[in-house]
C-alpha cells in the first residue's frame, strides 16, 4: 500500500471548501490555485498560443473551468476528468424583499436542484454569488460573500404543529423564505424613497453605488465551516462535498501531474444538479470548443484517432451504506466511508461504466494501490445520474462514472470519509500520467 498524506490534502480540501460557497466561488478559487502553480489563462474570445509541457486553463461563465497540458506535439489522445462545481441551494429572486405586517423584512428565494430541505432550517446562513455593475465603458461582474451570519430559516414551533414529527410536506414559497431584518422607523416614513435593504448590503460590501448594479446572481449557503468529526476525526462535514470534494481531488491531481502521452483534461462543469443543459454544463460544447481548439493548434495526429485513444472519468460522489439505513443500499455492493473511490454501474446508463472503461479505471488503481469499491442503485429504487453521460453527447470517449461515498447527499451539510479524498487525489495524477494505446491485436494498452 503506497504512503498517502491525508492529512496534507485535507487540509487542502477544507480550506477549498470553506473559501466556495458556490460555484462562481469554487471556479475562481481553482483559477487561483492553477495560477499558483504557473497555469497561465487563456480566454475563449482571443487566439490560442499552446505550449507542450505547459498548464493552461478557461473560464465559462465564471462557473465552469477547464484546465489542460499537453506533453508533445504528437500526443496520442486526451485523458480527461469531469467534476462538477454547483450544489443544490437556495437562489434569491429579483424584487427579494417580503415586509411581513410592517415588522419583519424576509427575502423571496427559489429552489435550485433537488435538496434535503429540513436541514436548512434553524441555522445561521448567508449569501454569496456575482453582481453585474455598470461602468463607464460598459459592464463588469464581482464576487460577493457577505461573511456574516446574515439569514435564518425559522422552522414552526412543535406547539403550533403537533404532527410536524409525523410527516410534513414543505412547501418552499410559504415556509422556506428567510428571515433578513426588522422594518425600522426610518423604513415606515412615507415619503422616504423606496430602496432594497439588500441591494445597500451588496453595495456596501463592494465599496460601490446601489445604483450602479444591474443585476445579479446570488445564493444562500450554510454559514457552518467545515470540520472533522468523529472519535478519530474520522469523517468530514462540510457543505458542498456534493462534488466539490472530486472537483479539489482532481485539480490537485491534474496540477501535481506531468503527463507524457496524453494531454491531460481537468473539467470542471457547472448546473450538473439541473441537467447539465446549459452553456457552462456537461450538454454544452464547452469541453468539446476546448478540445477542438486543442486539435487547431496540434494537428499532428488526426483529431478521430484521437478520440479511440481518450478516456473520460466522471468523478460525482456516490452514496455510501447509511448506519441507520443499511437496507437502502444493493444487497452486493455496499460502499462505505474512508474504504476508496466508488465505482458506479446502472444497466440504463445513468452511468457510463461498461467493462472495458471499468477494467482501464481498475488497472490505473491496481498498479498504484488505490483502494477501489463498487455501487449498483438497489433493483427497486430509481437512482440518479450524472454528468458522465450528459458530456458523451459532445465528445464520445470511453468513460468511467467514480465517486467518493458519502452520506446526507444533497444536505447543506454532508459528511464523507476522511481517507476518501486522498485516495481520488493519487487516481487523479496516475491518470493524468497515463494514456491509452493498442498493440496489433487490438488490445487495449495502458501507457
Amino acid at each position: 500500500m503506497k504512503e498517502y498524506n491525508f492529512d496534507e490534502v485535507n487540509k487542502g480540501l477544507v480550506n477549498f471548501l470553506d473559501k466556495s460557497p458556490n460555484a462562481f466561488f469554487a471556479v475562481d478559487n481553482a483559477a487561483e490555485m492553477l495560477k499558483e502553480a504557473g497555469a497561465r489563462e487563456l480566454y475563449e474570445r482571443d487566439d490560442w498560443s499552446i505550449i507542450p509541457g505547459r498548464k493552461y486553463f478557461v473560464k465559462r461563465n465564471d462557473s465552469a473551468i477547464i484546465a489542460f497540458e499537453i506533453p508533445k506535439k504528437d500526443f496520442a489522445g486526451y485523458m480527461i476528468m469531469a467534476s462538477h462545481s454547483d450544489s443544490p441551494v437556495f437562489k434569491i429572486k429579483a424584487n427579494e424583499e417580503i415586509v411581513v405586517e410592517n415588522k419583519y423584512v424576509k427575502l423571496n428565494i427559489e429552489k435550485y436542484g433537488g435538496m434535503l430541505i429540513n436541514p436548512w432550517f434553524d441555522r445561521p446562513l448567508s449569501l454569496a454569488g456575482r453582481v453585474i455593475i455598470k461602468t463607464d465603458e460598459g459592464i463588469r461582474t464581482r464576487l460577493v460573500n457577505i461573511d456574516k451570519d446574515l439569514l435564518i430559516i425559522p422552522s414552526l414551533a412543535i406547539h403550533m404543529d403537533r404532527d410536524a414529527n409525523q410527516g410534513h410536506k414543505i412547501n418552499v414559497q410559504k415556509e422556506l423564505l428567510p428571515l433578513f431584518t426588522d422594518v425600522s422607523s426610518e423604513d415606515k416614513t412615507e415619503d422616504k424613497e423606496k430602496k432594497s435593504r439588500l441591494l445597500g448590503v451588496i453595495a456596501s460590501e463592494l465599496g460601490i453605488k446601489e445604483e450602479d448594479i444591474i443585476d445579479t446572481d446570488l445564493y444562500l449557503y450554510n454559514r457552518m465551516k467545515a470540520s472533522k468529526v468523529g472519535l478519530n476525526g474520522e469523517y468530514i462535514s462540510s457543505k458542498g462535498l456534493d462534488d466539490l470534494s472530486s472537483a479539489y481531488a482532481s485539480l490537485k491531481g491534474f496540477i501535481d501531474a506531468s503527463p507524457e502521452s496524453s494531454a491531460a483534461v481537468c473539467a470542471i462543469f457547472d448546473n450538473e444538479e439541473v441537467g447539465s443543459g446549459s452553456k457552462q454544463g456537461a450538454a454544452g460544447t464547452f469541453l468539446k470548443d476546448v478540445i477542438d481548439r486543442i486539435n487547431e493548434v496540434f494537428s499532428e495526429v488526426s483529431p478521430k484517432r484521437r478520440v479511440d485513444r481518450s478516456y473520460m472519468i466522471s468523478a460525482d460522489n456516490a452514496h455510501a451504506v447509511h448506519p441507520n439505513f443499511s437496507e437502502k443500499s444493493d444487497p452486493t455492493n455496499r460502499p462505505f466511508l474512508n474504504q476508496g473511490i466508488v465505482i458506479k454501474y446502472s444497466a440504463n446508463q445513468k452511468y457510463t461504466t461498461d467493462a472495458v472503461s471499468s477494467a482501464i479505471f481498475k488497472t490505473i488503481l491496481e498498479r498504484n494501490d488505490i483502494p477501489y469499491q463498487t455501487f449498483f442503485n438497489r433493483s427497486d429504487m430509481l437512482g440518479g445520474s450524472t454528468l458522465g453521460n450528459i458530456a458523451q453527447s459532445q465528445i464520445s470517449v470511453k468513460s468511467v462514472d467514480i465517486g467518493l461515498p458519502q452520506l446526507a447527499m444533497h444536505s447543506p451539510y454532508e459528511t464523507q470519509g476522511a481517507k476518501d479524498t486522498a485516495y481520488l487525489y493519487l487516481a487523479a495524477k496516475c491518470a493524468f500520467e497515463s494514456g491509452l494505446d493498442y498493440n496489433d491485436e487490438g488490445d487495449i494498452i495502458i501507457l
